[in-house]
């Protein structure tokens, strides 16, 4: 499909060839008759690319680790890679080792003699939206049912990833509707995590009672993955982790438990689908509904006080963290496509435009990596039907007004799927990915964490203030700061980097 795509629409212009394709997708291709190498990534940055432009030619791969077993990739961090590793928010390069590049969700990257020339064959635009909300509920449920029939088709039986959320539930209740045998169905859970549950303001219910209900209600072959403290500690478990994620950008032990979910469903399944980016699309975060982060000049997402304490105050300075956040989001911004339409004169309809588009291309960048780099290390795929181009660039159009048009979360998902679900799910607010509760997992990781800071000759040592590293490990509120100077400890340690800030 993809060598037919550019002999047939390709041979002036690859950016016609690719714009055909539909779906997930990173991939090279060498043009014997022009000498060209084209590396080439999906709208969204689904599945990941890199790239290190060498003296003569580039070197390439889907990750770091590939492009570093060449002896001409240096294992470098610059002060730029070390910003990017402390801000929470997805670089358009996103890779954290001096010279080295990723391929932009949306462009083709072409290599010839002359040089390298990047190209854009698909950005967010404005659609001109017009559809009144009925006609724009019935649209969303369109384009869901026909992605949703689009990715069912596979030669392997097929599982869904299932959280008792609305994104997760609607998901597998539509593929359950056009599957023609049962779906299977997946979940993670934690030792006695419903029982001792402990309510979050972005997790206010645990999801096990709405996997079970969706799974009764849809007829799901239903499987739970129960971890454990100690499995998420395992050294080995933690290392792992690491190295399929390949960058220290972590989520603590939501990283290391969905990579042992997906070890574990690899024993039932070889393909299953996921729920990302229905929240960016849709506006599901709590970000989305606070007023004072919509109207906070920075990335919505971020904490308005972003200074890492725990750090040097001599390296504090020199990386001036807040002038790069602050250069991202203006770059971010300036590519913001202008609203157009009857509601484009209004304030908070521009605003918001702004922040879907944020997230769009800050925020579910990073989500998809995990997500992919997590299942790839098993041998899974994870498909992504709310990530089709053509759903994601209908709903973006559409006015806040229409998104939120029942004073909630995900307006139009829930109207457009709310017949196939529990009206518990329905009703059900927003919740997060699931973090363990148990304490035993803390001390356990405050544990390692003093062992870290007494240890003068650690790799990371020299990026740390003394007492603001002591003040954090007596905070109990600032665990995922632990988790990530841990996980720098040994990115940079395991893949023997250096650093040159």
């Amino acid at each position: 499909m993809v060598l037919h795509a550019h002999r047939e629409w390709g041979r002036r212009d690859p950016c016609t060839a690719v714009s055909e394709l539909n779906g997930m997708f990173a991939y090279a291709l060498w043009d014997t008759a022009k000498r060209e190498l084209l590396l080439v990534r999906d709208r969204l940055g689904i599945k990941p690319l890199y790239y290190y432009p060498t003296q003569h030619g580039v070197l390439f791969g889907s990750e770091p680790k590939a492009i570093l077993a060449n002896d001409l990739a240096e294992r470098v961090m610059d002060a730029d890679g070390l910003r990017r590793t402390l801000s929470f928010t997805a670089d358009p390069h996103n890779t954290v080792f001096r010279g080295m590049r990723e391929v932009r969700p949306g462009h083709i990257v072409r290599v010839t003699r002359d040089g390298i020339q990047q190209m854009t064959y698909w950005q967010i635009t404005d659609s001109g939206h017009t559809d009144d909300v009925p006609t724009t509920v019935r649209r969303v449920r369109e384009l869901l049912e026909d992605t949703i029939q689009r990715q069912l088709i596979a030669d392997v039986p097929l599982g869904t990833l299932l959280s008792g959320g609305l994104d997760s539930s609607a998901l597998t209740a539509l593929a359950a509707r056009f599957s023609g045998e049962r779906i299977r169905s997946f979940a993670v859970d934690f030792v006695g995590y419903t029982e001792n549950f402990t309510a979050h303001p972005r997790r206010t219910t645990p999801d096990g009672p709405y996997v079970q209900e969706v799974a009764k209600f849809i007829a799901t072959d239903h499987t739970d993955i129960t971890l454990s403290a100690d499995e998420l500690m395992d050294p080995d478990v933690r290392a792992s982790t690491l190295h399929a994620r390949d960058l220290p950008f972590t989520l603590g032990d939501k990283d290391s438990s969905l990579y042992l979910l997906f070890r574990a469903i690899r024993q039932h399944s070889t393909l299953v689908l996921s729920g990302e980016s229905a929240d960016e699309i849709f506006g599901g975060y709590s970000y989305f509904h606070d007023a004072a982060r919509v109207q906070a000049d920075t990335f919505p997402w971020l904490d308005v006080d972003i200074r890492r304490q725990y750090l040097d105050p001599g390296l504090l300075e020199k990386l001036d963290l807040p002038g790069y956040l602050d250069e991202q989001y203006r770059r971010a911004l300036s590519e913001v496509p202008a609203l157009t339409g009857p509601t484009s004169a209004d304030p908070h309809e521009r605003r918001m435009r702004e922040v879907c588009y944020l997230s769009l291309t800050r925020f579910l960048p990073r989500l998809l990596d995990r997500k992919d780099r997590m299942s790839m290390a098993w041998g899974l795929e994870v498909r992504v039907p709310y990530c089709d181009h053509r759903l994601v660039e209908y709903v973006f159009g559409a006015p806040w007004s229409h998104k939120t048009f029942d004073r909630r979360e995900k307006s139009l998902l829930r109207a457009a799927t709310a017949d196939l679900l529990p009206q518990s799910v329905v009703q059900r607010v927003k919740s997060g990915y699931p973090a363990i509760q148990d304490p035993t997992y803390d001390r356990m990781l405050r544990a390692r964490f003093a062992a870290l800071l007494n240890d003068r000759s650690a790799a990371v040592a020299p990026l740390l203030s003394v007492d603001g590293s002591r003040a954090l490990l007596n905070t109990t509120d600032n665990t995922r700061w632990v988790e990530h100077i841990l996980t720098l400890q040994d990115f940079l340690t395991d893949y023997n980097v250096s650093l040159t800030v």
